[in-house]
């Protein structure tokens, strides 16, 4: 160890008690943008969006370090001295940047890799864009976001500049996932007077012109869309009544062939895995039951077997709002939610699936976890 390395290590020791403090090499970690932050983090770090309740204004962002298990509650308002806003939809990382989507509060923000916001979008009022934005996608350069009144948006992803929309697809839109040099994107109903009419449609549009391609007949009220080895994974929600939840599998390699692999109510992917949970409610007696299986995308082979070992009891009958998987690590995290009754809870596994610890998500109904690694 030379002494400049010598030095650092010192340095980080010496802190390692009293701050979060960013001591990676400089050698093979990324250069973390942490300019304005009020706090010293460390280079590896995590942050959950917390939904929060709908028109409380109550969403928020907690601050994880996977390293010490070490949690701020409400970094954006530390970083920031301002609230998050209404209903925190969807969270993704791309260029070392995050970016964040208000449902309730209808706007799109850019955060460094600190949470000190950089640009904000607002849509309220906007007659194309006001019918609230839902979720996000990155690619080349792009945020791709889906709206509510049937919009797909195209922001330069350093500036937040709208380049582009696709109107009129005729339906709210939710889930939204780049594969392929394509984009998915979840049809999931639409209003008929008073009555909802669920969709069987995933639209496919091509990046290279941002354009639609084509529409994919799917299951029911098309929702969550994920993309896993060139792969697109679906869970559809069906129509609360005859039709139930549905995972389904897209292969843009056979002309986007589906194949139904199984039910499923949330999913993530990594690892070659897609991890999935089924929650069951019995409404009369209000109690969940929880049933975890896996998909091994290499082999094509569904595990109907937990992929959790020792998990704590009450995880059994909990109500699940969030699975996330760290890539570099391989841990896996699942947030369950009391709704507004209090903090969620986040459990941590190993990449085998070994119970390692449980912690207070700082906030209500964690709905998105990425990592920074």
């Amino acid at each position: 160890m030379n002494l400049k390395h010598l030095f650092l290590a010192s340095f980080c020791l010496l802190f390692a008690n009293v701050s979060f403090t960013s001591c990676g090499s400089d050698n093979d970690e990324p250069v973390l943008n942490d300019k304005g932050s009020k706090i010293e983090l460390p280079q590896t770090r995590a942050f959950i969006l917390n939904e929060g309740s709908y028109q409380m204004n109550n969403a928020n962002i907690t601050f994880y370090n996977p390293a010490d298990n070490k949690t701020i509650a409400d970094i954006f308002y530390t970083q920031n001295s301002a609230k998050l806003g209404d209903t925190g939809q969807d969270m993704i990382a791309y260029n070392g940047n995050i970016y964040i989507s208000l449902y309730g509060s209808n706007y799109l923000t850019k955060l460094n890799a600190a949470g000190v916001e950089q640009i904000r979008k607002s849509f309220a009022g906007d007659a194309v864009l006001g019918g609230g934005i839902r979720f996000l996608a990155a690619d080349n350069g792009f945020i791709y976001a889906t709206f509510y009144g049937g919009v797909v948006a195209k922001f330069n992803a350093e500036t937040l500049e709208l380049v582009g929309t696709i109107k009129n697809m005729d339906s709210n839109l939710e889930g939204i996932s780049v594969a392929n040099g394509n984009l998915y994107v979840a049809k999931s109903y639409k209003m008929n007077g008073t009555n909802y009419e669920y969709q069987k449609d995933l639209s496919v549009i091509n990046l290279s012109n941002f354009t639609l391609k084509e529409s994919i007949t799917v299951d029911t009220n098309p929702n969550q869309v994920l993309e896993g080895d060139n792969k697109v994974f679906l869970i559809s929600w069906g129509n609360y009544g005859t039709e139930g939840y549905s995972f389904q599998m897209i292969d843009p390699a056979q002309n986007n062939k589906v194949t139904k692999l199984g039910v499923a109510t949330k999913m993530t992917a990594g690892d070659d895995m897609i991890y999935l949970v089924n929650s069951v409610t019995d409404w009369k007696t209000y109690t969940t039951t929880n049933s975890f299986s896996s998909y091994n995308i290499k082999t094509g082979v569904m595990n109907s077997s937990s992929f959790l070992k020792n998990a704590p009891d009450e995880l059994n009958s909990s109500s699940i709002y969030m699975m996330s998987a760290d890539q570099k690590s391989g841990d896996i995290y699942v947030g369950v939610t009391f709704f507004s009754s209090g903090n969620g809870t986040i459990y941590r596994f190993a990449k085998d699936g070994t119970y390692k610890e449980k912690f207070d998500c700082g906030g209500i109904s964690p709905a998105k976890m990425i990592f920074f690694n």
